[in-house]
């Protein structure tokens, strides 16, 4: 007989897991929560909050504001009026530890969160030994526990390359790039996705010389053509150098640096020597261990957990959320997943919409975006009417210092309703959620037009955006 038994067990403690299993508990579930990776903890403990927490969005965030910090002294304050006796310094080991404070503050809070709603910590690795309709049994560890309902939630992990192998000193990962003891002068980047542009930005603007390399032949080719556009143009002015539609041959890693051969769009093989290189070309759902066929789980041939709509697999009372599961990887979109499928656990109805899941790219500016692409729309056939208004025109922008980017909206040409916006400027990752939520309730332009926005505010732009779609701005 199994030591310990549980309503729900969550397979995983980050977004998704901790949150789900927050969620159930709240419901009146006895819950429990089983996590094994240590990450970066000086105990060698496992520790909650998963990759986005430990070393992901939370801590290249932190390091993100440093960064950015850190520039606008060195080149935004003079034309503010504000004069520094000195030249401005990084104190780069000062930088990391406060972005390690930063996560070991919000860990320990996950822990709090869970004695606060009565959640179970099971300390280990979970991997199914078997079970049905009845019940699972889910060895834990060294302990084996019995749960009518389980919730995978095991993350995923960086994808590495096969012809370099990263050791994250010199050739890294996401886990590497966080922890940085000094700033290259030269620093390659591979893969300019979400990852590769954020950390690239934070070593940029410290003073290392960057290169970014992306095999695809068009740079953020999943983002809106026009976001694209100006965001190419805005990086390589801040002095990224971004190279699209490459290949990577060799390269030669030793304690100094990488010497890295690549071939460019015109077939020209090139050479690019760094004194560090981070790998950023997407990441993997994280599966090995669990045993899925102990149980019979159905897997794609991605790796991934198939599951429908409400993140049912294929056994009964068995659900899996986040990176491990289709849909976006996205810290946001594994918690929604979590309470849904909780919710769903206790008979209510859950929702998560993945067609209004914003996606968000930390830079300077940052880039926002919700919904369908110009490029999309114009692939399904859909006649749709743009409203496009850059910040150059508000004056909230204009007074922060910072007028670049601009706001874009796309809704039907016949129904008027939001079909998507992307916004690429300052504050970008807040003023995406009044289109979210526009999104959510089935929204249209007009609806965005005639709600009053606070002025002077950023939120302005939106809503010219929403008028412009009506050929009626007032303000451009």
């Amino acid at each position: 007989m199994a030591e310990k038994q549980f309503d729900v067990l969550v397979i995983g403690g980050g977004p998704g897991g901790y949150v789900a299993a927050i969620r159930a508990a709240q419901l009146g579930f006895n819950t429990a929560c089983a996590e094994s990776n240590p990450y970066a903890d000086p105990k060698g403990e496992p520790r909650l909050g998963g990759t986005c927490l430990n070393v992901g969005c939370i801590p290249s965030k932190a390091l993100l504001h440093t960064s950015h910090l850190f520039e606008e002294a060195e080149h935004a304050f003079p034309s503010q009026g504000i004069k520094l006796s000195g030249k401005v310094s990084i104190d780069v080991p000062a930088m990391i530890d406060r972005k390690s404070k930063v996560v070991d503050q919000l860990t320990m809070g996950i822990k709090g969160l869970f004695k606060k709603n009565k959640v179970t910590f099971l300390a280990g690795h979970g991997s199914f030994v078997s079970g049905g309709a009845d019940g699972y049994k889910v060895k834990v560890g060294k302990d084996t526990v019995e749960a009518k309902h389980i919730i995978i939630a095991t993350g995923s992990s960086p994808r590495h390359l096969p012809n370099i192998p990263v050791d994250n000193k010199i050739v890294c990962d996401n886990v590497g790039a966080l922890d940085f003891d000094a700033v290259p002068k030269k620093l390659g980047v591979i893969g300019a996705g979400v990852i590769g542009l954020e950390m690239g930005s934070v070593w940029r603007r410290l003073g290392a010389e960057v290169t970014v390399l992306e095999a695809l032949p068009d740079f953020m080719g999943f983002a809106d053509k026009d976001v694209a556009k100006e965001a190419l143009k805005v990086f390589t002015k801040q002095g990224l150098d971004i190279v699209t539609g490459v290949s990577i041959g060799e390269a030669k890693v030793s304690k100094k640096g990488v010497s890295l051969t690549y071939t460019d769009k015109a077939g020209k093989e090139n050479k690019l020597d760094v004194d560090r290189l981070i790998v950023s070309i997407g990441r993997v759902p994280n599966t090995d261990g669990l045993d899925p066929a102990a149980v019979g789980l159905d897997m794609n041939e991605r790796g991934q957990i198939v599951v429908d709509e409400h993140c049912a697999t294929n056994l009964p009372n068995v659900y899996a959320v986040g990176d491990v599961v289709r849909g976006p990887m996205l810290a946001h979109k594994a918690m929604e997943e979590g309470v849904m499928v909780a919710e769903i656990i206790a008979g209510q109805a859950g929702h998560c919409n993945l067609d209004t899941v914003p996606g968000i790219i930390y830079t300077a500016p940052e880039i926002a975006w919700v919904g369908k692409t110009e490029q999309d729309l114009k692939t399904d056939g859909v006649a749709y009417k743009v409203g496009k208004i850059p910040f150059l025109a508000n004056g909230r922008a204009l007074g922060s210092g910072d007028p670049t980017g601009f706001v874009k909206m796309l809704a039907c040409a016949e129904t008027d309703r939001i079909l998507g916006v992307h916004i690429i400027g300052a504050n970008a990752s807040e003023l995406i959620s009044e289109a979210v939520v526009a999104m959510e309730f089935n929204g249209a332009s007009e609806d965005l037009a005639r709600i009053c926005h606070g002025h002077p505010t950023l939120s302005e732009v939106v809503h010219e955006a929403a008028l412009a779609c009506d050929k009626r701005p007032l303000h451009f």
